[in-house]
């Protein structure tokens, strides 16, 4: 069956609605109600029809399966609004994107075949949003000015102390279920400081943040990646109305990235890659002061994230196999399977070439 054809982003710039997440099951824990971010939570829940169910006691109980594929299928359906606990507020830095990782929840709503939280996080993949966010932003101003990935670097020092929102999930696309997102957004905004909060989506659901007083302190990055890849990136919204959204939120004022990832050798990869870019630069064409970025990620996996999305998805033809790969080993010793560096170079010299010439204006800030 043919594909149909791709939707195109909206000539009069307005962001489309886009698909909201409604989890089969709310789960609310004792401690997340004595905050009011946790009871505005469960309010925005039920104002959703969504039905809450809460807890007796503080820890998720009752969410495992002797079956990780029905495990993984009701996780993905649940919603549990907790409370994070005190290790959250250690921060730990996140090279190469930001000095520092700080989670407004844990876990995506999003089903993508090559799940990089995959063997990351312990337990079922249930997404939890904390309810202690007040805690959660006070938090950040000890480390302000003490960062040494992106404040280290002479190419990125001057975006400030940078703060990564979304290494454990993605912050978006449960914006209609918490509201974190935009209290981050407007406390970065108020924070006169350099410092600069950033988180990467492959939602677009942007309309709640397009007229929030952001003061360019707020970098939201597009996780997107070629069409023939759309196939492994289930539950998300569709490319062209991320590049859409992303068009929108740069016309706000915001500074915007692109997070090409994971990159795949697809078949036909060289057209397709390009034909993305070509999609970017049309969707922010004539944007004035336009600030983008974008990151370059290549696809690896684990032996532990490969047994894991095995269990998910039986039924991918995500490649995933060893031989067309070569072992990197990690500051733990830990394995990576990446593809070999031939590949690797033609792939990077690929992108960044189309890069420079259909999107003059980005700042490649890496590629792994």
């Amino acid at each position: 069956m043919p594909a149909p054809p791709a939707e195109r982003p909206d000539p009069d710039h307005r962001p489309r609605p886009a698909r909201l997440w409604r989890p089969r099951r709310v789960l609310v824990t004792p401690a997340a109600l004595d905050f009011a971010h946790g009871r505005a939570m469960v309010a925005r829940a039920e104002a959703m029809g969504l039905p809450v169910e809460r807890l007796s006691a503080n820890r998720l109980t009752g969410l495992r399966d002797a079956d990780p594929r029905q495990a993984y299928i009701a996780a993905k359906a649940t919603l549990a609004i907790t409370v994070a606990p005190p290790t959250k507020l250690r921060l730990q830095p996140i090279p190469p994107s930001a000095d520092w990782r700080f989670d407004l929840a844990e876990g995506c709503p999003a089903h993508c075949q090559y799940c990089y939280l995959a063997g990351s996080l312990q337990g079922p993949p249930v997404t939890r949003a904390y309810a202690n966010l007040d805690a959660i932003l006070d938090n950040l101003a000890a480390y302000a000015g003490q960062g040494a990935v992106t404040s280290a670097s002479a190419e990125r020092a001057h975006e400030g102390t940078t703060f990564e929102a979304s290494c454990y999930t993605d912050p978006l696309g449960i914006e209609h279920l918490t509201g974190s997102l935009s209290a981050a957004i407007r406390h970065f905004g108020a924070w006169d400081a350099p410092v600069q909060l950033r988180f990467t989506t492959k939602f677009a659901a942007v309309a709640p943040l397009l007229d929030l007083p952001h003061n360019r302190r707020t970098r939201i990055r597009f996780s997107v990646n070629a069409r023939p890849a759309a196939r492994y990136e289930g539950g998300t919204d569709p490319l062209d109305a991320r590049l859409a959204a992303m068009g929108a939120m740069a016309r706000a004022g915001y500074p915007v990235g692109l997070t090409i990832a994971p990159i795949i050798p697809v078949a036909g990869w060289e057209a397709a890659y390009a034909g993305l870019i070509r999609d970017a630069a049309d969707a922010l064409a004539g944007i004035p002061d336009l600030d983008l970025t974008v990151e370059l990620i290549t696809h690896r996996f684990t032996p532990i994230s490969k047994t894991v999305l095995r269990g998910w998805y039986p039924g991918s033809d995500l490649p995933l196999d060893e031989a067309d790969r070569v072992e990197k080993r990690t500051k733990f010793g830990t394995v990576k399977h990446v593809f070999p560096k031939p590949l690797m170079q033609a792939m990077r010299a690929h992108l960044t070439d189309r890069l420079a010439r259909d999107l003059p204006a980005a700042r490649v800030l890496y590629w792994t």
